[in-house]
């Protein structure tokens, strides 16, 4: 399996400047729960938002830069070697931000995605899903609480 994993709002805005624009607890504990112990796919400028890399997962970065080294990261400079790098794992993830998600959309069996119910000025988004490729099979909606400032609905898509 190889999963896209991602929070975007009803625009399909993802971020702005490298940035997430809500915070939503819950999410946060379902992206850990789910890619724990698994490989993580990201493009550099996502790596790099990350105050240190995330525990118990291999982070693999895809960037066009040829001598971008961080330690604590697997580099790669294209998703073939990003999946490649990825394929022993049961369930490898593709965690953003707008350009490998773009790149992965062909290559993902399932689309774990957390759509935020409101609009966002951002300079990343989502890639539309194509609902002649993609199944929607479960959802789940949360709504605005103590700890969430915006309603949200996890959505399980399958490829057809």
């Amino acid at each position: 399996m190889i999963t896209i994993i991602a929070a975007a709002a009803e625009n399909n805005a993802l971020g702005k400047d490298n940035d997430l624009v809500w915070h939503l607890p819950d999410d946060f504990k379902r992206f850990k729960k789910l890619t724990t112990g698994h490989h993580i796919i990201m493009g550099r400028k996502t790596f790099e938002s990350f105050p240190k890399p995330l525990p118990n997962r291999v982070h693999v970065v895809i960037t066009r830069q040829k001598d971008y080294s961080p330690k604590d990261a697997i580099i790669v400079h294209s998703m073939d070697e990003a999946l490649k790098v990825a394929q022993e794992d049961d369930n490898a993830f593709i965690i953003g931000g707008g350009q490998i998600y773009e790149l992965g959309m062909e290559r993902a069996t399932h689309i774990e995605l957390t759509r935020v119910h409101a609009t966002f000025e951002a300079d990343a988004f989502f890639p539309a899903i194509d609902e002649d490729k993609w199944k929607l099979v479960q959802e789940e909606f949360h709504p605005v609480d103590e700890r969430h400032d915006y309603a949200f609905t996890y959505l399980t898509y399958v490829k057809k």
